[in-house]
C-alpha cells in the first residue's frame, strides 16, 4: 500500500491540525459566499475527474463504472447541489419567541448557526469516495475546516483523492492525511471539535475513547447485521432480484448490504428457486466473468470470508461457495438452513457476497430474532401488508428501514442516515450534515432601559415578589390552551365584535 500511497510523516501532522486551527479562527472559512465556492469546487472535483477515479476504485475494488457513477460520485456531486441551492436558508439566523414573560419584555432571542471548528473525517475503504467526501461536504457548508483521512486500504482512491484535493479546495482549510495505524492512532490523539467516523463498531469503540479525553463530540457510522424480513405475501422473484442487488453490490462489501435473511419455512423451496434464477440473470451464469461483479478489497479479507464458510456450523450451501484468492474472488453465496446460533455465520457482520438464510415458523419469531441482536444499521422487510409494516416498525429498532428494497434509502439525501446504539450514533445527508458540524448557539439580547419591569426578580425576597415570580415565569395549562388556539380565538372575537356591530345598526 505504501508503493501506491505516500503516508503522512507523523511529525507533522500536529503542526497540520495547528495550521487549520488558525485558518478557523482567522474566519476565512465563515463566510457563505467561500463555502459555496468550496462546494463548487468539490463537485468540480468528482464530476472533472471520473475517468481518474474510474480507474482508481476499479483497481482497488474492480468496481464496475455503473457502481462508481451510483456509489461515488453521484452521491458526492448531488450533496453539493443541495447545499449550493440550500446554504442560505440553512444558514441564516432562526429567530425564537420567548415563552417566559420576563424575557419577552425588552428582549429578543436568536439562535445562531455556527460552525465548530476543526473537524476530522476518517473514512472507510469501501466506499472511499462517497463515505469520505459527503461528510466533508456538511463540514464545508457549516464553516468548518477539515482533515480527512482516507482508508488506506482502498490505497489507489485514497491517492487519486490526496493529489486532486489542493488543486480544488483551499489548502489553508482542508487537508488530507493518509496512512495506517500509526498515522490514525496520531491523528486521535490531538484535539478535534469533531470526529466523523465511518467503519466498524469495534474501531468506533476506539475513536470515541479517544475523542471522550478531549470531551470531542462524534459522529459514528458503523455497522451490524442487518436482516431482510420475507413475508408470505410477496412475488418471490422480485424479492430476491432486489436482495441480490443490495447483497452483491460491491461483492457485499456495503455497511447497509442485508447481511441475513429471514423466511419462513414453507417459502424456502420457492425463495431458493427465485434466487437462482436472479444469479443467472445478473451475471449470466459466470460471476467471476462479469464486469460488474467486484472483488475482495485483500487478501486479509478474503481469508477471512473463506473462514466464515469453512468454519460454519450450520447449513447448506445452495447457491456460490466457489472462490479464487489469486483473483480475489467470492462467489455469490446462498447458504440456507442456517441456526440463528451459528457463530461463525451470524455471529459479526458478513461484510461479503455470503447470504445466510435462517427459517422461522411465523413474524413474531422473526421480531423476536432480530430484537435478540443489537439495533441494526437497517432492517429490511418485503411484504405487501401495511399492517405488517406497521407491526414490525412498532416492534423492532434500527437506524433506518426500508420496505420492498434494498439499499435505495441511503441513495434519498432527503432522509438521513445513521444508525443506533451499535450501529452508530448521530446522522448525515442534507440537513442532517449540516446539523452534524454545527453549533446551534442560542443568543438573547435584552434592553438595559427596562429595568423596573423586571425588577421582581431582584433580593430582597418575599411572598408578593414569590406569586409574581410563579405568574410571569410557569404557564398554566389555561394559557397553553390560549397560544395553541391563538389564532382560533381572534377569528371568534373578529366574529363577535362584526355580530355586536351588526346588531346596533
Amino acid at each position: 500500500m505504501a508503493a501506491v500511497l505516500q503516508y503522512t510523516p507523523v511529525d507533522s501532522i500536529e503542526d497540520t491540525v495547528e495550521h487549520l486551527r488558525r485558518s478557523f479562527h482567522s474566519g476565512i472559512s465563515l463566510p457563505l459566499a467561500y463555502r459555496k465556492k468550496q462546494l463548487k469546487q468539490l463537485y468540480n472535483l468528482v464530476t472533472e475527474n471520473e475517468a481518474l477515479l474510474f480507474a482508481a476504485l476499479r483497481k482497488d475494488l474492480r468496481k464496475h463504472e455503473v457502481e462508481s457513477i451510483g456509489g461515488e460520485i453521484a452521491p458526492v456531486a448531488e450533496e453539493c447541489l443541495w447545499f449550493l441551492e440550500n446554504l442560505d436558508e440553512l444558514a441564516k439566523d432562526e429567530k425564537v419567541n420567548p415563552r417566559v414573560i420576563l424575557n419577552r419584555l425588552g428582549g429578543s432571542a436568536l439562535i445562531r448557526k455556527e460552525p465548530l471548528g476543526v473537524v476530522l473525517i476518517i473514512g472507510a475503504w469501501n466506499y472511499p469516495i462517497q463515505l469520505l467526501l459527503v461528510p466533508l461536504v456538511g463540514a464545508i457548508a457549516a464553516g468548518n475546516t477539515a482533515i480527512i483521512k482516507p482508508s488506506e486500504v482502498s490505497a489507489h482512491t485514497a491517492a487519486a483523492i490526496t493529489a486532486l484535493l489542493p488543486n480544488y479546495l483551499d489548502p489553508r482549510c482542508y487537508r488530507t492525511v493518509n496512512g495506517a495505524v500509526t498515522e490514525t492512532t496520531r491523528l486521535l490523539e490531538l484535539h478535534f471539535n469533531h470526529i466523523f467516523y465511518t467503519g466498524s463498531p469495534e474501531i468506533g469503540k476506539v475513536v470515541m475513547s479517544a475523542a471522550a479525553k478531549h470531551l470531542t463530540s462524534v459522529t459514528l457510522e458503523l455497522g451490524g447485521k442487518s436482516p431482510a424480513i420475507v413475508s408470505s405475501d410477496v412475488d418471490m422473484q422480485v424479492v430476491t432480484n432486489r436482495i441480490a442487488f443490495g447483497k452483491f453490490y460491491n461483492a457485499g462489501q456495503v455497511c447497509i448490504a442485508p447481511d441475513y435473511v429471514l423466511i419462513e419455512r414453507k417459502q424456502l423451496p420457492e425463495f431458493v428457486k427465485a434466487f437462482k434464477t436472479t444469479i443467472q440473470n445478473f451475471y449470466r451464469g459466470h460471476p467471476e466473468k462479469d464486469e460488474g461483479y467486484a472483488r475482495i478489497v485483500s487478501e486479509r479479507h478474503w481469508d477471512r470470508l473463506h473462514n466464515i464458510l469453512a468454519n460454519k456450523t450450520s447449513g447448506h450451501v445452495v447457491i456460490g461457495g466457489e472462490s479464487n484468492k489469486s483473483d480475489l474472488y467470492m462467489a455469490p453465496t446462498v447458504v440456507t438452513d442456517v441456526d440463528n446460533d451459528d457463530p461463525s455465520l451470524m455471529g459479526d457482520e458478513l461484510f461479503g457476497p455470503i447470504l445466510p438464510v435462517v427459517c422461522v415458523d411465523n413474524l413474531d419469531e422473526a421480531i423476536d430474532i432480530v430484537n435478540s441482536r443489537a439495533p441494526p444499521l437497517v432492517l429490511y422487510l418485503f411484504s405487501k401488508s401495511r399492517k405488517t409494516a406497521e407491526k414490525v416498525l412498532t416492534k423492532t429498532q434500527s437506524g433506518g428501514v426500508l420496505v420492498n428494497d434494498t439499499l435505495m434509502h441511503q441513495a434519498e439525501y432527503a432522509l438521513p442516515f445513521g444508525g443506533t446504539g451499535r450501529s452508530g450514533q448521530g446522522s448525515y445527508h442534507g440537513k442532517k450534515s449540516f446539523e452534524a458540524f454545527t453549533h446551534e448557539r442560542s443568543v438573547m439580547i435584552k434592553n438595559l432601559s427596562m429595568d423596573g419591569l423586571v425588577a421582581s426578580r431582584y433580593p430582597p425576597y418575599n411572598a408578593k415578589k414569590a406569586s409574581l415570580i410563579r405568574s410571569v415565569t410557569m404557564s398554566s395549562p389555561m394559557g397553553i390552551w390560549i397560544r395553541n388556539h391563538s389564532k382560533t380565538l381572534k377569528v371568534v372575537a373578529l366574529m363577535i365584535v362584526l355580530f355586536i356591530l351588526n346588531r346596533r345598526r
